[in-house]
């Protein structure tokens, strides 16, 4: 019930309840969730698509978000820390909007889920063809497996997922650091003339499309009621991963363009081609072993966020309440999992039937995840106590929302019918919560001294 409601009101189906932090998550295994999430597949396909954008004017685009992830991240790890609960950014903007708007959110970071990991797998996918052959059946065949992967993954439990991660994130920092180590010895400066072949207004859609890479930093608010310390453990994994995933990003971007040049707006494998340039043609399997990593890091973190996020709206309303088992601390949310399982598995199939691309599903996904971003910094401006560092992040950070939201355009349609569906699936709730007549108050005799 809002705080406004009548006590004899119109009902909540059901009241929220934040859940007290008693997980197992480590701040290393936090920072490995984080750097997988936002590293994830965006190193893979897209230096190569902002440099068709923009050329070498894309590492400004790489170089600006860079720096706005930083307060974003600080941000959101701050509100974390203060309400560790399954809902995440949802949960905080119920705190600062009410019950509305934590189903609007809820609901736009659960359905963005599905098609990011559909263009997520997909691209792990592409790089496991280019290595074996097969085309297109090898493509989705590995996609389906990252996805069935995964779900077995999070169906074990966040302890099995976190030590799980860990091991990815080293393997890929490793990875991802040897690529742009052996192939730089053949970057050339001359590679970054012409700048700007495409005018300097090139930057801004080439960030548009580079907002999926640093799309994350929200995702494991949903696990901040799995860390053994949130108010601690949180922040230290935010500011870690921000330093990692943000030097790996500059590091392999301006090793695409100093080193493929021209090429590197027609790869569609750019870390492939960099390898290849290292270490010779057979680099095709090292780069299909870092895009499945890549891939399955991703993956990993998403599935876990978004089975606890459906546990949560579940608990609370705003999704069927058979979904709620699991969405207390140290649960597995495995309806919830199945629910964003299945989903994915949906979307995969609808992308390989009607054939539409990939771009296309990183577009429509982010336009979700930008307005996630708003309402949550929104919800950290009225929520984090002033003159603190949380609430100065929040600040900065509503300055480079208005910019993704300003760059995402045509593809905030998405997330505007799926607020639609969540409020009039609320509304269709509370309407028959007001129908259901009251239970009948249960009497309980008073114990006699003697009993």
């Amino acid at each position: 019930m809002t705080p406004s409601a009548a006590p004899h009101g119109p009902r909540e189906p059901h009241a929220p309840r934040e859940q007290p932090a008693t997980g197992r998550l480590s701040a290393v295994q936090g920072t490995a969730l984080y750097v997988g999430a936002v590293l994830g597949t965006g190193v893979i396909a897209l230096p190569s698509l902002a440099a068709e954008v923009a050329g070498p004017a894309s590492l400004l685009a790489w170089l600006g978000l860079v720096v706005l992830s930083a307060p974003l991240a600080a941000t959101f790890a701050a509100l974390g820390a203060r309400h560790p609960d399954a809902g995440g950014v949802a949960t905080y903007a119920r705190h600062a909007f009410g019950e509305r708007a934590f189903a609007v959110v809820g609901w736009c970071f659960l359905l963005a889920v599905p098609p990011g990991a559909s263009a997520a797998a997909l691209f792990g996918g592409a790089y496991v063809a280019a290595a074996f052959g097969g085309g297109t059946t090898t493509t989705a065949v590995t996609a389906l497996v990252l996805m069935t992967g995964v779900t077995a993954a999070n169906a074990a439990g966040l302890k099995v997922t976190g030590r799980l991660q860990t091991v990815l994130a080293v393997l890929l920092v490793v990875l991802l650091l040897s690529a742009v180590a052996l192939s730089l010895p053949d970057a050339r400066a001359a590679h970054l003339e012409p700048f700007a072949p495409h005018g300097w207004t090139a930057v801004a859609p080439a960030a548009a499309l580079l907002v999926w890479s640093f799309a994350g930093w929200e995702a494991i608010t949903h696990l901040a009621g799995e860390f053994r310390r949130p108010a601690r453990d949180l922040p230290r994994a935010a500011g870690a991963a921000v330093v990692i995933v943000g030097a790996l990003y500059l590091l392999v971007a301006f090793a695409v363009i100093t080193v493929l040049g021209p090429a590197a707006g027609d790869t569609e494998a750019p870390l492939g081609e960099l390898m290849a340039r290292a270490m010779g043609t057979d680099a095709r399997f090292p780069a299909a072993a870092a895009a499945v990593l890549l891939t399955t890091g991703a993956m990993n973190a998403y599935y876990a966020g978004a089975a606890n996020l459906a546990a949560a709206l579940g608990r609370d309303g705003a999704l069927p309440p058979w979904l709620s088992r699991g969405s207390a601390a140290g649960e597995i949310p495995r309806r919830g999992l199945g629910l964003v399982a299945a989903l994915g598995l949906a979307s995969l199939t609808a992308v390989l039937v009607t054939g539409v691309g990939t771009d296309r599903l990183v577009l429509l996904t982010t336009g979700s995840f930008v307005t996630v971003y708003a309402v949550g910094v929104a919800a950290a401006l009225r929520l984090l106590p002033r003159r603190t560092a949380g609430h100065r992040a929040a600040v900065v950070a509503s300055g480079a929302v208005v910019l993704m939201v300003a760059m995402s355009g045509v593809y905030l349609l998405w997330p505007l019918a799926v607020a639609t569906a969540a409020l009039l699936y609320r509304a269709r709730r509370v309407r028959r919560a007001v129908r259901e007549p009251l239970p009948e108050p249960r009497v309980v005799a008073p114990r006699r001294p003697s009993e």
